[in-house]
Order: C-alpha cells, then structure tokens, then sequence
C-alpha cells in the first residue's frame, strides 16, 4: 500500500532526484500544510522500497530534514513531523516585503463601516439576552433564507443556521452528519482545508476531476454509482480553484444520480456571488434536491475577516447539527451576526463592488501573464482566481523557488488529494491591480530560476493556510 508521502510525492515527480531534492520536495510538502505537524512518516526501509531507491539515500533525505527541524525521529517512536523551533521574527522586514497569494481574498467591502454603526442599536437591543445564539439570530436567518427565495430556491428561516464561517459550518456538518471510514467524493483539484477537514473525521476520498472547462459529468457519476459514497463535496459555482461551473442539466443528473445512491451532497456556496461577466446564472444546487446541504458565507462578498457562514439543511438534518453544535460551539459571535443582516440588505451593491474588484484583479494577472511565452490565462467569468496551466510539471519547484523572491504561492498539488496536478498553478485574482503587477515581476524571475536550473536559496518563508 503506498504510503499518504509518496501519494504527496508522486513517485514520478521524484524519480532521480537527489537525497538533497527529496528533502527539499518534503520540506515544501510540510510549509504547503500537504504533510501535517504530527503525521507519522513511512520508515526509511519502507520509504526506499517505495521509491525503488537505497537505504542510503532515504537515511540521508531523513537526516536533512531533521538537521532543519522538519521531522523527529524517536527509537520506537518512528518519523514525525515537525517545524523548525526558530519562529519567524514578527514584523520583520521580509515578511512585510512578502506578496502571500496563498490568500485568493479581497479587503473589506467600502459599506462594512456604515453596515457596523447601523448594527449597533440591534446589537444593544439585545443586551437583556444571554447572548447565546445556538442557530443564529432569526433576523439573519430570515434573511439568508431570503437571499435563497431570490435565487430560485424556496427556503425557511427554520432552515437555516448561522456558523462562524463556511468552513466551520462545513466541519459541523461532518461532525453531525459524518462516518469514520466511508468515502467521500471530492473534486480533483478543491479547496485544500476541506480536504484536511475530511481526512480528520476519517474520510477516504474519491477524487473527480475538474477543469477551467468544467467537470467530466461521466467520471462523477459512474463513482458515484460504483463507489456510492457517504458524501460528496462540490463547489459548483465559479469553482475553487478552475472558476468552472455546473449547468442545470449538470446540476440536475448529479443531483438525481446522489439521491439513487443515498450520497450526501455537500454543496459550497463561497464564491457563488463573484460573478464577473457569465452571462447566464444558474440555480443553486438545492433546487434539484430537497437533501442537499449548502454551506456559504460573507468572507468573499465582504470581508474575510467577518466570520460569518451559514447551512441550508432540511430540518431532520438542522435537528442533528442543533444536537451536536453545543459539544464545541455555543453560537456565532452576536456583533457580526448583527452587521450581516445589514450587508445582506445590499447585496446587488455588494456583488457590483467586487465584480469591478475582481474584473480588475483579473486583467492585471492577465497583464502580467503576457510575458510568459508558454503561459496562458484561461477563460476566468468570475470566482477568486485563475488556473494556469504551466506547460511542465514544475509547480512545486516554481512555488519554492518563488520564495527566494519574497512570493507565497501554493503549488497545484495542494489542491489536490494525491500529489498531482504540478503543472497547475493558482494565481488570485484578488489583489489590488499595483500589487498583483509586483506579484507577477517576482513570479516571472522564480519562473527564469526554474527554467534555467538557478533558483537560489532563499529566506525561509512562514508556513500558511491556503484561502
């Protein structure tokens, strides 16, 4: 059985490669968050039988990586993952200097400041409660059920409940609704924590693949019939990371074919609103489903750091997700929930703002992108970046060799199940157009480091989420 480093690895993206690059292709495995603090690693023995190498040469790939602090090796206790204990100094010099796409976000929209001094007197109002809010205040409820009613879906406060984020609604439902050991269908690439998120409750996962020009509906379809998973989790609206999204007709197949099966459909609405110029809209997935879990969020439309998320839920299932929600929540913070049903009152002046956001961010990567002679920029109608397709399978060695030039970009395999996709390439669309312009000048010279063997060893860059 291959072991969860060489799945990452992918054999033949390191065949031949020296004791000093295999460290170096584990070190980027560990600082992308594709290894975890803690995971166990295969043994030396194991690890060069599995990549048909010498003792030696694993013996020497182990010793790099602990002499950096990357991994601890104990009699009996096997190798773990580590971090150096050297932290980053904060506030230094080169982390101000740093451009971090690891993070496809925009800042706060211009009307969250007016949306918080009008949600003061509400919040105040509430004062006499107990401040717990375990489903979410039934204003807010009322209306992101609304939201739903607009987009074609007929929806009640009583389904819905208010989370601290997509992700933590995604996380609560897995805690309600999840099976240790089942699979679970995921598309091929997706969004890298949930991911960690299914493989933390157990999960083993079925990948599907998806591209900028969609998915291949056979391939879903046919796992979902032969492998009849517990759940699948989609994000079928300006996909992370491709941009594709489904049609109706998609939507209504796959819908009917998880049904047949008893397949939960997770369905990821974050970056459903980012629409640029698709000229056609389609409707949400729980149109086609009464069982269809949704999870969305405010982070995209107005400021990643409002944790505001949410689920639509039939009421058996918001019947489980109320049970288990107290074991290790007790509500969502009452200030954002408050400024949320301001926001959501101007939702076509929202969406306007960052379509004109994002239409921006999208013609400076395409700007700078028009150096690069073997990279294109494919079709991108909305969501929060592009998905570059390299030419060669040399993500992971553009991503570390960006680092000596103060640039934090996630290769393709971390958004992958299994080590593939080095030559895809995440780029947000995001940024402010000056900033995504100097994004592109560092990447250009990571990229002549790459293709002329002389990337230089750089500062160590802090490891981070990918958003």
């Amino acid at each position: 059985m291959t072991s969860r480093l060489v799945q990452q690895l992918g054999a033949h993206n390191v065949a031949g490669a020296t004791a000093k690059a295999l460290a170096e292709h584990i070190r980027a495995l560990i600082l992308d968050g594709r290894l975890t603090v803690g995971e166990r690693l295969p043994s030396e023995r194991s690890l060069a039988i599995e990549l048909r190498r010498s003792r030696s040469t694993t013996t020497r790939v182990y010793d790099l990586l602990e002499r950096d602090g990357y991994v601890s090796r104990l009699h009996g206790g096997g190798t773990r993952v580590t971090l150096p204990h050297t932290a980053a100094p904060a506030g230094g010099a080169a982390d101000e200097s740093a451009i971090d796409l690891s993070i496809a976000s925009m800042d706060s929209t211009p009307g969250l400041y007016d949306a918080t001094v009008r949600s003061l007197p509400r919040l105040a109002a509430m004062r006499g409660t107990s401040g717990y809010s375990l489903q979410g205040l039934p204003e807010l409820r009322e209306a992101v059920a609304q939201r739903f009613i607009e987009r074609g879906v007929p929806t009640d406060a009583d389904e819905i409940m208010i989370t601290s984020g997509a992700l933590n609604a995604f996380n609560l439902v897995l805690a309600s609704i999840g099976r240790r050991g089942e699979r679970a269908l995921v598309e091929q690439p997706t969004f890298p924590h949930a991911l960690e998120a299914l493989h933390r409750h157990g999960y083993r996962l079925l990948p599907t693949p998806v591209d900028v020009t969609g998915w291949d509906e056979g391939h879903l379809t046919d796992t979902l019939l032969r492998g009849r998973p517990h759940l699948a989790y989609l994000i079928p609206d300006f996909h992370n990371p491709t941009g594709a999204t489904l049609s109706d007709a998609e939507r209504t197949r796959i819908a009917a074919t998880a049904r047949s099966v008893g397949t939960h459909l997770i369905v990821d609405e974050t970056t459903a609103e980012l629409d640029i110029d698709r000229d056609w809209t389609p409707l949400p997935f729980s149109a086609f489903s009464p069982l269809v879990i949704t999870v969305g969020s405010m982070s995209k439309i107005a400021w990643g750091g409002m944790r505001i998320g949410w689920i639509r839920a039939d009421r058996s299932v918001m019947t489980r997700l109320l049970a288990t929600r107290p074991s290790f929540e007790l509500g969502t913070a009452l200030l954002e929930q408050c400024i949320a049903v301001e926001l959501l009152q101007e939702m076509p002046a929202l969406t306007a703002h960052v379509a004109t956001r994002l239409y921006a961010g999208r013609e400076a990567v395409a700007a700078g992108l028009g150096s690069f002679e073997t990279i294109s920029m494919p079709p991108t109608r909305g969501g929060l970046s592009a998905w570059l397709d390299l030419g060669a399978p040399v993500s992971t060695a553009l991503s570390l060799a960006a680092r000596a030039h103060g640039l934090i970009l996630p290769p393709g395999p971390r958004f992958s199940t299994g080590g593939v996709l080095e030559r895809r390439l995440r780029i947000p669309i995001t940024l402010p157009p000056e900033r995504t312009a100097e994004a592109m000048g560092r990447l250009r010279l990571a990229w002549e480091d790459v293709m002329t063997g002389g990337r230089a060893a750089g500062a160590e860059m802090p490891r981070s989420a990918v958003i």
